[in-house]
């Protein structure tokens, strides 16, 4: 009997020393070259960067893993609680492999066997994490002993809430998120402290399979695993009973806002995206986390997308209709065969439609969509769909549907109710609508701070992601002016100065001819006050006015408030031949208005990185009372202003004041009608190329482009006026609607004058058209002084002019 025991024990101790010696063998053989788990302390994984408006709502987001990293601390326990019953239920208690779990997917698989079922595994929430950062997905019993020694070897480095904490904000939960709360977002549009059980436990059911648990595919399968899930949370003691089955009769109501919570500002946020680029590179972009406040301000950016499409539409209807979007082959199966036609970029919530009838006698077409729904277009409603002709010009009238719509014409139309005499039309009544061709910009800013509320690029960002706003290096032509006349305000010259209004021509040098500018009319008006240069927009008058003052000044004050840069110091830059971007003449206009204090264009406040610590700040002005501020009534404190001054604020104001008659008697008197002050300048090139108007309101500075991307003509009469000026013009109106009118602010030291808007003489008891001039002390006129000819200046060029009505004869001579 002894010698039996003995035999026993000697099979037991030779049978320990082997499985002892093959366990060290097993984790020397398969735990060499492992991959360093220590790593992991210092796991920073790849985090979503944020994109905010200036109100906080989300502008954009930039990721490769859409991820939104969140510390186990702060994670609900009833969240973390459905992770665990579905995953690990033995997480708090096993050395990170589960042999309990083994041994019961062992014998589960064993019953299973020969059933079809797919096999039950075991693996722990620490062999995941080891699986999902360490090494790879391949099946195999190689794989599975190297995850078990990582495991055994994290768990003695890292605590439990360390390795969910990893777990939790890695995994895969489809929807394209990654970590719980980003699936959270994704899944039902909340915070993780939002979610009921029932979604939480649907959360917990996905790591296995997100795509096979996809409740708007398969629904029954996700409402199966998660009730699965649930039971689970009931038996581990997590939830009652009662609850829990509650929770198993919830639907699952999946609620994307992925891409309908952000705000439509695709222009804006490119533009921040590539500075996001430059600064930081693509690797912090996409996934460094960054939380980015904008100075958007999407009401502003609402309006002005608005406002840019509608100008556009309106200048493409002026100039004809170039045809449909297609013709279909046959008229069988319409419906389908609309449904063929791609929806072109650039249609907005125009719908696709086929004419399936014209009938000239009672002036409509019969159109149909794609689901087989029918409509009318009443003749009105095509009547300025006159024929395209080359040159931007258009044919004869419209008076029969015929002379523009065929039967199988695939066309773009909008629903409407009233015709233009708000007379209603039949129900279920669409107008004929057409892509405008053309394209333009806006920009809005901050005066005071340079921050760009508002900022559209283009008509459509899919058609076009071309930003014209900061892209388009394109001649201002007469929106230039202004800084011509700023050099002269601050040389001695007043708004009263008398300048000649005479031909001009200059030599421009061996084998290049003659330079003979023209004003628009093409006429001559002698001496006038420099007020009415830019009021009515003569060319000769800031001809003469540049050569007089020297294209040496003007060319320093256009590049010292970053009109352009590196200009060439010759004549024509002083109507606008040189190039530059509408973000830039936006801001050099904003600089006029705010008194002459220089600013910076900016379309991001602030940078935080994943921790929340602030990285960049435009504002970089010191103000220790304005940190941990408890407000109490006290007056809010004052940052000191560190801008530099670029212009006298006496000349900055004489310049608004100047604008401010474009509007009220000039080329821009369109914008008049909104009736709020306002000052601006158009700016048209040569053969209408570009048109332009840019402009302020006291508190707000803003620019409009509107130009061919590859710039032809844009026909007869279209001048900034006409095509920018309605668009700015209706823009300020949205933008400044129920908003007192606020006057522009004049400086100390500015007198008000009242003088003759003719002459620009000091008004007399009686005398009409009257306006008031401003002044710096000492320059107001009594009487009519000399008149600017632009003749020969010492280092000058030598102009000629002559023609013209001149006034009396000055006082002091000629310049």
């Amino acid at each position: 009997m002894l010698r039996w025991l003995g035999y026993l024990f000697g099979v037991i101790l030779l049978g320990s020393l082997i499985a002892a010696g093959g366990a060290i063998w097993v984790f020397w053989e398969f735990g060499r070259d492992l991959p360093d788990y220590r790593q992991l302390a210092n796991y920073s994984p790849a985090v979503t960067t944020r994109v905010h408006a200036g109100d906080g709502s989300l502008l954009a987001e930039y990721a490769v893993e859409r991820r939104v990293f969140v510390p186990v601390s702060t994670m609900p326990k009833q969240v973390i609680n459905a992770f665990l019953s579905a995953e690990d239920q033995n997480f708090y208690r096993h050395p990170g492999v589960d042999a309990i779990g083994i041994a019961r997917a062992v014998v589960t698989n064993v019953k299973n066997y020969g059933k079809g079922r797919r096999p039950v595994g075991a693996s722990t929430i620490t062999q995941q994490v080891a699986q999902n950062f360490l090494l790879t997905k391949d099946v195999s019993i190689t794989r599975k002993i190297r995850e078990a020694i990582i495991s055994f070897r994290m768990e003695r480095v890292f605590t439990k809430d360390q390795i969910l904490e990893l777990y939790l904000n890695q995994i895969y939960l489809g929807f394209g998120s990654y970590g719980i709360a980003s699936a959270a977002s994704n899944y039902f549009d909340k915070s993780l402290d939002e979610l009921t059980v029932d979604e939480a436990a649907f959360l917990a059911a996905l790591p296995k399979a997100p795509n096979n648990y996809n409740p708007l595919r398969y629904y029954d399968a996700a409402v199966q695993r998660r009730n699965y899930v649930l039971g689970r949370m009931v038996e581990d003691g997590y939830i009652p009973p009662l609850e829990g089955e509650l929770a198993r009769n919830e639907i699952i109501e999946v609620a994307r806002t992925d891409r309908a919570a952000k705000i439509d500002a695709p222009y804006f946020a490119e533009e921040v995206r590539r500075e996001l680029a430059e600064r930081y590179g693509d690797n912090t972009l996409y996934q460094g986390g960054l939380s980015v406040r904008t100075t958007l301000d999407p009401r502003l950016q609402r309006i002005a997308q608005r406002e840019l499409r509608k100008g556009l539409i309106a200048y493409d209807r002026r100039h004809g209709w170039r045809g449909p979007v297609a013709t279909l082959d046959t008229m069988e199966s319409w419906a389908e065969g609309v449904a063929g036609v791609a929806v072109p970029p650039g249609s907005g919530d125009w719908r696709l439609a086929v004419v399936l009838d014209v009938d000239d006698k009672e002036k409509e077409a019969l159109i149909g969509f794609d689901d087989g729904m029918r409509g009318r277009i009443p003749l009105a409603e095509v009547k300025w769909a006159r024929e395209w002709l080359e040159g931007q010009k258009r044919g004869g009238a419209v008076k029969k549907i015929s002379q523009v719509l065929n039967v199988a014409d695939v066309i773009l139309v909008e629903p409407v109710a009233a015709n233009s005499k708000d007379e209603p039309y039949p129900e279920n009544s669409w107008g004929l609508r057409q892509i405008p061709d053309v394209n333009g910009s806006i920009v809005a800013i901050d005066p005071h701070t340079g921050r760009v509320l508002a900022m559209s690029g283009g008509l459509d960002f899919e058609q076009s992601e071309f930003n014209r706003a900061t892209q388009a290096w394109r001649q201002p032509g007469s929106a230039f002016k202004p800084f011509v006349y700023l050099a002269a305000l601050d040389n001695g010259f007043t708004p009263s100065t008398l300048v000649l209004d005479a031909p001009f021509v200059i030599d421009q040098g061996p084998g290049l001819g003659k330079w003979k500018p023209a004003n628009y009319t093409n006429k001559f008006y002698g001496p006038s006050p420099m007020r009415l240069g830019i009021e009515k927009s003569r060319n000769l008058m800031t001809v003469r006015l540049a050569q007089t003052v020297g294209m040496e000044k003007v060319a320093q004050y256009a590049e010292r408030l970053g009109v352009m840069d590196n200009i060439p110091r010759q004549l024509s830059m002083s109507i606008g031949a040189g190039e530059t971007t509408l973000l830039r003449m936006v801001t050099a206009y904003a600089m006029i208005v705010n008194g002459g204090k220089q600013i910076t264009p900016t379309l991001i406040d602030r940078i935080q990185d994943r921790h929340g610590a602030t990285v960049f700040n435009h504002d970089t002005r010191p103000c220790d009372d304005c940190r941990n501020l408890v407000w109490d009534g006290q007056a809010p404190p004052q940052p000191p202003d560190l801008r530099a001054e670029l212009l006298d604020s006496g000349t900055a104001y004489q310049m608004v004041s100047m604008l401010q008659g474009v509007v009220q008697r000039g080329t821009g008197v369109r914008v008049r009608a909104v009736g709020k002050p306002l000052a601006g300048k158009t700016g048209t090139t040569n053969d209408s190329l570009d048109t332009w108007f840019v402009g302020f309101s006291p508190d707000l500075a803003v620019g409009v482009f509107v130009g061919f991307d590859e710039p032809k003509p844009l026909g007869d009469k279209e001048t900034g006026s006409s095509v920018a000026a309605p668009i700015f013009r209706d823009f300020m109106a949205g933008a400044l609607e129920n908003t007192p009118a606020i006057p522009f602010r004049v400086p100390s030291g500015i007198s008000l004058v009242r003088v003759n808007a003719s002459t620009g003489v000091v008004a007399q008891r009686g005398e009409k058209k009257i306006i008031f001039e401003a002044f710096k002390p000492g320059t107001e006129p009594t009487e009519l002084g000399p008149v600017v000819d632009g003749g020969y200046r010492p280092g000058g060029a030598t102009g000629s002019s002559g023609g013209g009505r001149r006034a009396a004869k000055p006082k002091r001579g000629i310049y």
